[in-house]
């Protein structure tokens, strides 16, 4: 389905850009409900958050639930409420778009962001369909990581849109399911993924949405301040009149008047300080990092040089590379001298895990050269 020459997208193509541009200190605010509910409390929220200094409203339109029967948003009449709620209170508009029937009406609506969600992002199938459809509107997307792990996945849709010709592109961060039972997160962060898409992308505009990482009101507040402190560039934050009677993810929403007061206590710090104190300490303090960094590389090639080493050997005398009791030994130990020497025995855990992996390739290497 091809959109219609009579459409018109409200959004320019810097929409993000322009606002970071307008108010360099202030992270970026997308707020609203999870879900619009009502006209009533649709405007309600707009309001409210209109005074929270928002950027722009949020509100699902279309909720995608694990299982039927759920609360799956208002469907296309909410769109009205929407627009209403955005001619009187001057603020643009995202919702959630999953297939190209979603776009088509979004657009005609008058709504000026869009993003794709968690379970749409994990099927480039579904992405390259929904760019195409898009392909050459100007209209801002928002892109959330998919709900696995996996950060080529959350580049690709990236690229697919970019390559369609959009508006501009921007990234969610909302956690991962890691398959593993989390008691303190709804979605763990694996705060290294958005990091590495940042190094990968620094031009792009990277939001966090900490109530769908914490699923918690408490955890809004500190997983917000962290974001900031890793340079987000904003915040996507669900709020609600009545939070405790939402029709969908009540437990992760908050009041506006709650989250007046997170807002509040955020901290936004500078990505440098002009304080004479500052730049000769960071100095000193980056070079006894590099110096130690050397010492580390030098260490670990003196490793991987052993290693080959033993792999030779045990060729000579046709003992099998990989050890399992050796490599318990190891694990034990070197996580016991991490939590003597105060390091987290998970950071040193997953090091050596890689060191290892390492290790038996180099081994390998060297018995396969001695055949």
């Amino acid at each position: 389905m091809l959109l219609s020459p009579a459409f018109a997208p409200p959004a320019a193509a810097t929409f993000f850009a322009a606002r970071r541009a307008a108010a360099p200190t202030r992270p970026l605010r997308i707020l609203g409900p999870c879900s619009a509910e009502s006209a009533e409390q649709v405007l309600a929220t707009a309001r409210a958050v209109a005074a929270l200094g928002a950027d722009v409203l949020r509100a699902g339109v279309w909720k995608p639930r694990s299982r039927p029967g759920a609360f799956e948003g208002a469907g296309e009449p909410s769109l009205a409420w929407l627009a209403e709620a955005k001619k009187q209170t001057g603020l643009p508009v995202a919702i959630e778009v999953a297939t190209p029937a979603h776009i088509e009406a979004a657009l005609r609506a008058g709504i000026d962001v869009l993003w794709l969600g968690a379970r749409t992002v994990v099927n480039p199938f579904v992405v390259q369909e929904l760019a195409d459809v898009l392909r050459g509107v100007p209209v801002p997307v928002l892109v959330k990581n998919p709900v696995a792990p996996d950060l080529d996945l959350w580049t690709g849709a990236i690229e697919r849109l970019r390559r369609a010709n959009v508006g501009e592109v921007g990234a969610i961060h909302r956690g991962f399911n890691t398959g593993t039972p989390d008691a303190r997160y709804r979605n763990p962060p694996l705060w290294g993924i958005p990091i590495e898409l940042r190094r990968r992308m620094p031009e792009i505009t990277l939001l966090c949405d900490p109530s769908h990482i914490g699923g918690r009101r408490d955890l809004i507040q500190p997983l917000s301040q962290h974001a900031l402190d890793l340079a987000y560039d904003g915040l996507m934050i669900e709020t609600h009149p009545d939070p405790d009677h939402a029709l969908s993810d009540a437990k992760q929403q908050v009041t506006p008047a709650t989250l007046a007061e997170i807002l509040a206590a955020l901290v936004v710090r500078e990505p440098h300080s002009q304080q004479a104190t500052y730049a000769p300490r960071a100095e000193a303090l980056r070079q006894q990092i590099d110096y130690a960094d050397r010492e580390l590389v030098e260490a670990l090639a003196n490793r991987m040089r052993a290693a080959g080493e033993v792999g030779s050997h045990k060729q000579a005398h046709h003992v099998t590379i990989h050890q399992p009791e050796r490599w318990r030994e190891i694990f034990a130990t070197r996580t016991q001298w991490a939590e003597e020497l105060g390091l987290r025995p998970e950071f040193v855990q997953q090091l050596y895990e890689l060191i290892h992996l390492e290790s038996i390739r180099r081994q390998q290497s060297a018995a396969d050269g001695a055949t």
